[in-house]
């Protein structure tokens, strides 16, 4: 029988602890330090006031829905008409998203069709080759800016340094569904690696098995250009009311971030680039392998409270946890969730989903095209 002075004993209770470090280090430990550091050794970027040409470009597939209010937004943001270019490329759609957007050829938006169905990055491609901006924005067909973003965006590209700006990603949930809430709470956490824009001189073209948000600034680090945060410049997405269809893109998102992982992998040395691996590593690499962490750690600590004491309540705190979640996803379905259960149940979909990509991943899987969300 196991006791707390044998040797088994011993090494699961190593074990648990290490698991739960690494744990603690991916969710908490790594942004506080990112925090940290930025305050101790902030960088300054130089904002400027200048109006460059800007390329909005968006591709869309059957997104006939929305993609009439996405291309108003752009229009109506405050930036001068003759500054500023919008792109559809649509991606083969046949639900009169290619209506909808020849609507606006007076007001000099540009439609750029893809025949044959190739996905995004494929779309994102053909849309560079017709763009005329010096810097390239990347919207989605559902994004909605508020009106003094692209002003925002625009002015850290004053410094030459500077080959990247993110915007500040707010997720909406008008219905109070679950996934919604789990979404927008959880997002929260993760904006900050939102890409919106990049120095058209920067970009090369794309693979179509190839996430565009994800490989795009890892090419710009490699090119030697800062990847910077603009919270000032706010966008706003709807989340989908279908667990379904947020599984979906999460296992496209994470198995197209893999396989660029994996294509490459020299980004991860950090006597090359230093602090970049590091950051790449903790919230990449840990966040997307979390799923086996947290579920050996639960193991772990299930043997571990065969006996009385600390580990067998850190074992029900860990069940209740995951129980919120499982009883958040049989209200799923309904309109009105309790909060408290949206994110445990959007932080586990967010793990198994991550779980399927990389079982993906290993069987050399790879996707191309999309499918909108729907809300």
């Amino acid at each position: 029988m196991m006791t707390a002075l044998s040797p088994l004993w011993l090494s699961l209770t190593i074990l648990f602890w290490l698991l739960a470090g690494i744990v603690f280090y991916t969710f908490v430990g790594y942004p506080a330090t990112l925090l940290v550091l930025s305050r101790l050794r902030p960088r300054d970027v130089r904002r400027g006031s200048g109006t460059p040409l800007v390329s909005i470009v968006t591709a869309a597939h059957n997104e006939a829905t929305c993609i009439r209010a996405t291309i108003e937004n752009k229009l109506s943001l405050d930036y001068p008409a003759d500054r500023r270019e919008v792109i559809v490329i649509s991606d083969a759609s046949d639900d009169g998203t290619d209506e909808i957007v020849r609507e606006f050829a007076d007001r000099g938006v540009r439609l750029v069709r893809q025949a044959e169905r190739r996905g995004k990055s494929a779309a994102l491609n053909l849309g560079l080759e017709a763009a005329k901006g010096e810097i390239i924005v990347f919207s989605d067909a559902n994004s909605i800016y508020e009106r003094s973003a692209l002003r925002e965006l625009v002015r850290a590209f004053e410094d030459p340094s500077v080959g990247y700006v993110t915007g500040k990603m707010v997720y909406t949930h008008p219905d109070g569904s679950i996934i919604g809430e789990g979404c927008s709470a959880y997002m929260r956490y993760e904006n900050r690696l939102r890409v919106d824009a990049m120095r058209r001189a920067l970009y090369q073209p794309l693979r179509a098995d190839q996430l565009p948000d994800f490989v795009m600034p890892l090419r710009v680090t490699r090119a030697g250009y800062r990847v910077i945060y603009e919270p000032a410049a706010v966008l706003r997405e709807a989340t989908t009311t279908k667990p379904t269809d947020e599984y979906r893109m999460r296992v496209r998102v994470a198995l197209r971030a893999l396989w660029a992982l994996r294509d490459e992998p020299d980004l991860l040395n950090p006597f090359r680039f230093g602090v970049f691996s590091w950051q790449l590593f903790s919230h990449k690499v840990l966040r997307y392998g979390a799923f086996a962490p947290l579920l050996l750690l639960l193991v772990v600590n299930g043997i571990l409270a065969l006996q009385p004491g600390i580990y067998r309540v850190l074992f029900w705190i860990q069940a209740a946890c995951y129980g919120a979640g499982a009883l958040g996803f049989l209200f799923s379905g309904r309109r009105s969730v309790p909060g408290v259960l949206s994110l445990p149940y959007y932080f586990i979909l967010i793990q198994v989903a991550s779980c399927h990509a990389v079982l993906k991943l290993l069987a050399g899987q790879t996707i191309v095209v999309w499918n909108p969300r729907t809300g």
